[in-house]
């Protein structure tokens, strides 16, 4: 069985160490692989800082055309947003996210439907949890403090990041979509201080482990709707 790992930096397998970032050889889908056995191939589609928007021009070539059997679909930290060099330069201006919430659904919703119609499985896994204060601490060493005004005025990070995961499992729900909630598991513990990097985003190697296990446990059950969609 052919698996596409479809997304942003997380899927690709950035890490962020000393200030720089770093791919990771143990990302997600090649620990994934190394789960699953010989039997079954695991793609990683992943590309720095994608957005939604980005993932839906490059469905074709990179998923599509592959003609896989699974596509797991991790996207939305990256939508959510900002241009923080204008949020810097014009504190006191409104800003909007990257890809707005209402156009990041629809772009999920084209994806799932394309995926849907070439005989493939689409699974969407849930937005990581993020640390605010370090990615907050990132932030200001590279833009200015003004930046905490805005904030001050319109929200964190934390609470955009958190509306669009809620609109995303709500989309799934009511669409009927198969949903990976690596977030939840993420933070059923409490503390997930060792799992997130000090860039507050990306996985550490420890993170990207646990990741993989959680989306490991699923795949058995994602074999079996599959076998179903393709009897149907």
């Amino acid at each position: 069985m052919k698996l596409i790992c479809f997304g942003d930096s997380v899927t690709r397998g950035i890490t962020f160490i000393r200030g720089r970032f770093k791919i990771i050889r143990n990302n997600y889908p090649a620990l994934l692989q190394s789960s699953l056995g010989e039997e079954d191939e695991v793609v990683n589609k992943g590309v720095f800082n994608d957005n939604s928007d980005l993932l839906i021009k490059r469905l074709d070539a990179d998923v599509l055309d592959e003609h896989p059997d699974i596509v797991l679909i991790n996207i939305g930290g990256n939508d959510c947003n900002f241009q923080w060099d204008q949020v810097a330069k014009l504190p006191d201006s409104e800003h909007v996210p990257v890809v707005p919430l209402d156009r990041y659904i629809s772009n999920l919703s084209v994806m799932i439907r394309r995926i849907s119609e070439s005989g493939a499985l689409p699974v969407v896994l849930s937005l990581l949890p993020l640390d605010p204060a370090r990615y907050y601490a990132t932030l200001m060493k590279h833009y200015s403090h003004s930046i905490g005004h805005w904030i001050g005025l319109c929200g964190g990070i934390e609470h955009w990041h958190g509306m669009y995961n809620r609109a995303l499992k709500d989309f799934c729900a009511k669409s009927g979509v198969k949903l990976i909630d690596v977030r939840s598991a993420f933070k059923k513990n409490g503390s997930f201080n060792d799992l997130i990097n000090e860039d507050g985003l990306h996985p550490t190697a420890k993170g990207y482990q646990v990741m993989a296990e959680i989306i490991s446990s699923y795949i058995p059950d994602l074999k079996k709707s599959w076998s179903k969609m393709r009897a149907c």
